[in-house]
């Protein structure tokens, strides 16, 4: 597994379709983008913007849940790739006992960006050599810091 790091959201042009862009944490820094889901896609930005909704969307009733049964979300991890479908696992500690749970990957980044505590977010090696992209130009990094710009400016409206 490798330790990996949420870049964000942004839309793909032009078939408007939500990508979740990870980043290893480690070199040679990879990165790994995912297809996601409008509704997901909304759901990451509001966490990351900050953004409160007037009721509990999906993943913050989940989040509630946790906390509120004294378990915590420690690890998320891409555990497979299959057919172009990613697949993931979330890692949940309660006292002494661990559970992990399947997940698609948009859900499980919509749930770790709610925890209050950091949460460890890994790519199995197998999937990162398979669909990891690498950026090693200057040019590259120029179109990186582009999308975070574009990140900043986003908002969840544009989802929808």
């Amino acid at each position: 597994m490798v330790d990996v790091t949420l870049v964000g959201v942004r839309v793909e042009v032009p078939s408007n379709q939500p990508i979740m862009l990870l980043r290893e944490a480690a070199e040679p820094r990879r990165y790994l983008p995912i297809f996601i889901g409008s509704p997901e896609a909304t759901a990451i930005v509001y966490a990351l913007q900050g953004m409160e909704t007037p009721r509990p969307m999906t993943h913050d009733l989940a989040t509630t849940m946790l906390e509120d049964l004294g378990a915590r979300l420690v690890a998320v991890e891409i555990t497979e790739l299959h057919e172009g479908t990613f697949f993931a696992e979330l890692e949940i500690v309660q006292g002494d006992r661990t559970v992990r749970l399947s997940a698609r990957p948009s859900d499980a980044m919509a749930l770790a960006v709610r925890q209050a505590e950091p949460v460890v977010l890994r790519v199995a090696d197998e999937v990162i050599d398979e669909a990891g992209l690498h950026f090693d130009t200057e040019e590259d990094e120029e179109q990186i810091e582009e999308f975070r710009e574009f990140l900043d400016q986003i908002s969840p409206e544009d989802f929808v």
